[in-house]
């Protein structure tokens, strides 16, 4: 992988990671338009450290919030509301691999066959998302349901293209908060999520010698944009999300999963039929 690519992804990653557009899903786009190829041990390790590029800014960003709810776990309950929002996001994880075990569970996404679909759900949750916050009347603090609910949406966010913030504000408006809280609520739990993706498959590359397999100064170039980059989406998106509507993102992510669609009804070379892989269903 050359430099400008890392570079790149690094970029998609930090941007799609907080602007509700699918990191997974532009860095797949990207990898297929560039050539890459997505399923080899050096993208699955990238993958990895890209997402540890974007929990450095949501430390940052909420180090005060943080710093209180470990000081004070009993009076501040964010911790516990981030521990519960990630059990059904575990239990769609583990449902996945129920359904797809020859494959791994979400990775029978990985291809790109459903990119275009998951554009276009994206659209539609944001599109969902805005009509609710602007008719109801909004709670400003997390609780069970909620915690609930935008964990339930995190889980379905782990498919390419259905962006994990979109989904998680989705999962915060329909419990009844409003978009500023959610938004805050949804960038933290990115972090719990990013750690345990990288004990998890952290663990795996490790097994499997996926870090031999990375081009060092590439990686380390995408850690470091989807680091600064991921720093300038979060803040841009907590200074406008209360103030501006969400279906500018729903209409850039509609465009471009029509776009891909009708590449894959031409039959382009560029991105994959639309078919379930083989080994998913053999």
């Amino acid at each position: 992988m050359s430099v400008l690519n890392g570079i790149l992804l690094g970029v998609l990653q930090g941007l799609g990671e907080f602007l509700p557009i699918s990191s997974s899903g532009h860095l797949l786009l990207a990898r297929l338009l560039l050539g890459i190829q997505t399923d080899s041990p050096a993208m699955k390790m990238l993958d990895i450290l890209l997402h540890v590029g974007t929990l450095l800014p949501v430390l940052i960003v909420f180090r005060r919030e943080w710093l209180h709810m470990i000081a004070h776990p009993i009076k501040d309950k964010s911790l516990l509301m981030l521990f519960i929002a990630s059990l059904p996001t575990l239990a769609v994880y583990v449902l996945a691999k129920k359904l797809f075990p020859d494959v791994g569970g979400f990775a029978v996404f990985d291809s790109g066959w459903f990119l275009g679909v998951s554009f276009l759900i994206s659209a539609v949750f944001l599109l969902i998302a805005d009509r609710i916050a602007a008719n109801r009347k909004p709670e400003k603090s997390v609780g069970v349901p909620q915690a609930l609910s935008m964990g339930f949406f995190q889980g379905i966010g782990m498919i390419p293209g259905i962006s994990r913030s979109g989904s998680t504000i989705l999962g915060g408006t329909a419990a009844g908060l409003d978009k500023q809280t959610a938004a805050r609520f949804s960038f933290m739990m990115s972090a719990p999520a990013i750690l345990a993706s990288l004990l998890v498959e952290g663990k795996d590359a490790l097994e499997e010698g996926y870090f031999s397999e990375i081009d060092f100064v590439p990686t380390i170039l995408g850690i470091v944009f989807a680091a600064v980059f991921g720093m300038l989406a979060i803040r841009f998106m907590l200074r406008i999300i209360s103030r501006v509507s969400l279906r500018w993102f729903s209409l850039y992510l509609a465009v471009l999963g029509v776009i891909y669609l009708l590449l894959q009804l031409a039959s382009s070379p560029l991105v994959p039929a639309f078919a379930i892989p083989a080994a998913a269903v053999g």
